[in-house]
């Protein structure tokens, strides 16, 4: 819920604030991961898994997407295992599961192309820019993946379209004139 504030005021000291809020619950979500990998017995850890993946994928996503408005930046793996508790490595315990990480990464570029929209609504013409790099970087990245046909693969399709609706906001920033300068600039030179 409070990440969801982020497209009520996308100003950065706002979205700030709201990266903030969120952090600090994600030590509540360490103390309920610790408590949790307690109670799983040793090697049993997919056995049980099913019954907190999807909190754990909606957790990455959050993760992911606080350390992006807050850096602008890829979370790792391992940032977003640290940020909820979890071990990066299987063979170390409880740990945060690849796909989990995966599916995270591909909610999150669904909300920044939200975010991109609501971006632009407020006046903010750079952002959508910067959030086109980085998603059409994060599809790049994917499609070096060989995936299967499961719920990632059908996961994955959907950031095609993320892709290009953000692709679509940037081209009507631009047209209109609203693009900044700099990347007027940017474009002049291509």
């Amino acid at each position: 819920m409070i990440m969801q504030n982020v497209h009520q005021n996308p100003a950065q000291d706002e979205v700030l604030k709201c990266c903030n809020s969120s952090r600090a619950n994600f030590a509540t979500c360490k103390t309920h991961y610790a408590q949790l990998a307690a109670l799983v017995p040793v090697n049993q850890f997919y056995h049980f898994n099913d019954m907190w993946r999807f909190a754990t994928q909606k957790l990455a996503f959050l993760v992911s997407l606080t350390f992006f408005l807050e850096t602008g930046k890829l979370a790792s793996f391992e940032e977003v295992a640290e940020s909820l508790g979890l071990k990066p490595e299987r063979e170390k315990g409880f740990h945060l599961d690849l796909e989990d990480y995966l599916t995270g990464l591909l909610q999150m570029a669904s909300e920044l192309a939200r975010f991109a929209t609501n971006s632009v609504t407020s006046g903010n013409y750079d952002r959508p820019i910067e959030i086109s790099k980085f998603v059409s970087e994060l599809n790049a990245g994917f499609r070096l993946l060989n995936l299967k046909n499961d719920s990632l693969r059908k996961k994955f399709d959907a950031l095609k379209y993320d892709v290009k609706k953000i692709e679509e906001i940037v081209y009507d920033v631009s047209i209109r004139g609203l693009r900044p300068a700099a990347g007027n600039a940017d474009q002049a030179g291509n």
